[in-house]
This record gives C-alpha cells, structure tokens and sequence, in this order.
C-alpha cells in the first residue's frame, strides 16, 4: 500500500488524502487512501477520486474479504471501455456469478460495488498486477486532469 501511495504522490498534481483518527473524516475511511487530482492542493468539492484504497469491508461492500489482516484493495476508476477490456464482459445484474472472484488476490476484476461505473479493482495487488495497478492509475490521474482542465476552460 505505501509503494501505491508513494507512486500516486509522485504525479503531478496528486493529492492523496489519508484519513486519520482525529481528522475531520469519518471513522470508517481511517486508514485508507484517496487519490485525487487538485493541483491547487485543495480537496476538489465536486468531483470523485480517480482512485482509492480501502483496508476493511464497507457496509454492502464485503465480498473481497478485506477484514482480514493484511488485505486491501485497490479501487481506479478506468472508464466503462477499459474495463471490458482488462476483464472482459460482466454478468448484467441477472444473478450470474461474476467471472473474477471479488476476494482473489493479485488479481484485477470489476469492483464489486461499482463496476458499472468503469471502476476496477484488485485485491493485494503483488507480482502479477502491481505494474498494471500503477499505470492505470497514471492513466486514471491523466484522465482526472483532462477534465479538470476541460471544466475550467469553460
């Protein structure tokens, strides 16, 4: 998790956030990570984070298992395209079991909340996936700051 982190924080722009006991933010985000584009270095009011990172299950978010110790996930908005093609077509709502098991780590998969929104996710990102994990949030961060720029050019 630090690596992502410290990869994130690298890019022009970054803003990571990190929400700590003591921190105006919820104690149900303590501990995990939000990467945003702000090259102001002001969390941005009315926008989503390209990325985040979170460290245990959130109510209605359980299936990739991650109350247990050591585990995270890794959560990057790639649009609805991209996520076709690193996962493939995904079950539309009928009930039929995803293709990627939500809790397996090192291993990239829709994100079990929001994938209809383009987002992906991976579990304990590790050999397999940690290079991917880093340049598609470079590509997230890249795509935040396009529309950033869009918007203010207006």
């Amino acid at each position: 998790m630090d690596r992502i982190v410290r990869a994130v924080r690298g890019f022009d722009g970054a803003l990571v956030t990190l929400p700590a006991p003591g921190s105006e933010y919820p104690e149900l985000a303590w501990g995990d990570a939000f990467f945003s584009y702000a090259p102001d270095g002001r969390l941005p009011q009315h926008t989503q984070p390209y990325g985040t990172i979170v460290t245990k299950n959130y109510p209605g978010d359980t299936s990739s298992d991650l109350d247990r110790p050591g585990r995270f996930r890794v959560n990057i908005h790639v649009g609805r395209q991209a996520l076709r093609e690193l996962v493939g077509e995904q079950p539309d709502g009928d009930g039929a079991e995803p293709a990627v098991d939500p809790a397996a780590a090192d291993t990239i998969g829709p994100h079990p909340v929001y994938a209809a929104q383009g987002w992906i996710a991976v579990v304990a990102p590790g050999p397999r996936t940690l290079d991917t994990v880093l340049r598609l949030l470079a590509e997230a961060h890249d795509a935040a700051r396009t529309r950033h720029e869009r918007r203010g050019a207006r």
